[in-house]
């Protein structure tokens, strides 16, 4: 390009994409947050004491006439033994007599497979009980086995009907989860929401108590500005063949316009001018824009300032470009490989005594840089502190192990970056760090 003492420059630049107005989009897929969910056998041994009743009375036929029975019961013992729970108790029972009473001791023994429904309850499956007696007086005694059919039958109806709820635990995490996180996307705020779409479980793990692999698979959704809605009930619950079990990883995709790396261009400019040549003091960058063309990241800035020095004569102004590609480094998104477009480097070299094309480009390098560390630690605050919380009815632990931004990619009108956050997650139901309401003082045994 000659240059003589024309005030005005221009160049073939690479051309903008289509105007679009609508915001950034994240376009999340699905990721998987695992907690390893453990109902401990004091728990469980708790709420099957309460769900089976600890006193019962009843009557039987003796001789052509109704006698009463009373029994009341010590607490349950529980224990595990080839996947299956087995409870066992002492009964102490009374039984009216055509002469006086008779009192003797049974001995429970219950054994059941532990399940967990699609409605989030623990329940004993295919439970088998057994009323047995080591009292001699009782191997002659065939009146009254009577009393062991109807003790065994009150015992299985109410260990079928058992059920311990693990929703409230659940559904405080999913309402801590489905919380938005706010992001800056520009001068706007943004929201990334984790969206529950699924409930997924693996199978039972029986180690005094029951643990099991839950898995809320999440979709992160980015809504410019926050939009303000509530989540929808937990999903039913699925038990599938496997959940991964450990550390897992959420994918959360964040979309930011290209105007924030041109705020971070602004970074080296003073009152909005970029002095940068010392053969031309007064010469100076303004304006600088960021857009994307033909997969390339195109930097715009304005150049302006009077050159009169080594036979050029001319007050400058137009604009110049550089481009380059987007990557990724150490949690910022970077263009390292900026450079000046063929235009540009022609205009350079027509101003044979001006050296600063270099510098420019260098500069423009250093500052192109978003950084994304303050995003970054939002996710990481709610995957961490949301999941740690505690209570009667749960605790969960959430702890954050990495996080790092894998990759960035330009598109018409923003960029996606992507951030992956490794991390770990447990509750135990109930709390045991909250104590557990005293239970009722247990019948003593009475001497047969």
């Amino acid at each position: 390009m000659a240059l003589a003492s024309c005030s005005t420059f221009g160049a073939v630049y690479p051309p903008r994409p289509p105007s679009a107005s609508g915001a950034p989009t994240a376009d999340p897929l699905p990721s998987r947050i695992v907690a390893h969910v453990s109902v401990t056998s004091a728990g469980l041994r708790s709420a099957i004491d309460d769900a089976v009743p600890r006193t019962g009375e009843g009557s039987f036929a003796l001789l052509g006439t109704q006698r009463k029975y009373k029994w009341d019961r010590r607490p349950f013992e529980v224990s595990f033994a080839q996947g299956r729970v087995i409870l066992t108790t002492s009964v102490h029972t009374n039984v009216d007599m055509p002469v006086g009473s008779l009192d003797f001791p049974l001995d429970v023994r219950v054994v059941a497979e532990p399940v967990v429904s699609t409605e989030y309850k623990v329940k004993l499956q295919g439970a088998e009980v057994k009323v047995a007696s080591a009292d001699r007086r009782l191997r002659v005694a065939d009146h009254v086995a009577g009393v062991f059919e109807r003790i065994t039958a009150e015992l299985n109806t109410r260990l079928k009907e058992f059920s311990y709820d693990v929703r409230p635990g659940l559904e405080e995490a999913y309402a801590r989860i489905s919380k938005p996180i706010e992001l800056p996307i520009g001068d706007a705020r943004g929201c990334a929401t984790l969206k529950v779409l699924g409930v997924e479980a693996g199978p039972t793990i029986i180690a005094d108590g029951l643990e099991k692999d839950l898995a809320l698979v999440v979709a992160p959704e980015v809504t410019l500005p926050c939009a303000a809605s509530e989540p929808p009930p937990l999903p039913p619950f699925a038990n599938v063949a496997l959940v991964p079990p450990g550390p897992f990883t959420v994918t959360v995709p964040i979309a930011a316009r290209y105007d924030e790396l041109a705020k971070a261009m602004g970074t080296v400019f003073t009152d909005g001018k970029y002095f940068f040549s010392t053969e031309f003091p007064n010469l100076y960058l303004e304006s600088p824009e960021v857009y994307e063309s033909q997969g390339l990241v195109v930097l715009k800035v304005h150049l302006k300032g009077p050159v009169h020095k080594f036979g050029i004569d001319a007050d400058l102004e137009g604009d110049i470009f550089f481009s380059g590609h987007l990557t990724v480094a150490d949690n910022e998104i970077q263009i390292p490989d900026l450079e000046q477009t063929i235009e540009t480097k022609s205009f350079f070299l027509s101003l044979k005594a001006l050296t600063d094309g270099t510098k420019i480009r260098d500069q423009a390098r250093a500052a192109l840089r978003l950084d994304l560390s303050d995003r970054l630690k939002a996710v990481r605050e709610k995957l961490s502190t949301e999941l740690t919380f505690g209570g009667p009815a749960a605790c969960f632990r959430g702890n954050v192990d990495k996080i790092e931004l894998t990759s960035a990619h330009s598109h018409g009108t923003y960029l996606r970056a992507y951030v992956a956050v490794t991390a770990r997650a447990a509750a135990m139901l109930p709390c045991p760090n909250v104590p557990a309401p005293a239970a009722p003082p247990a019948a003593p045994n009475a001497s047969p």
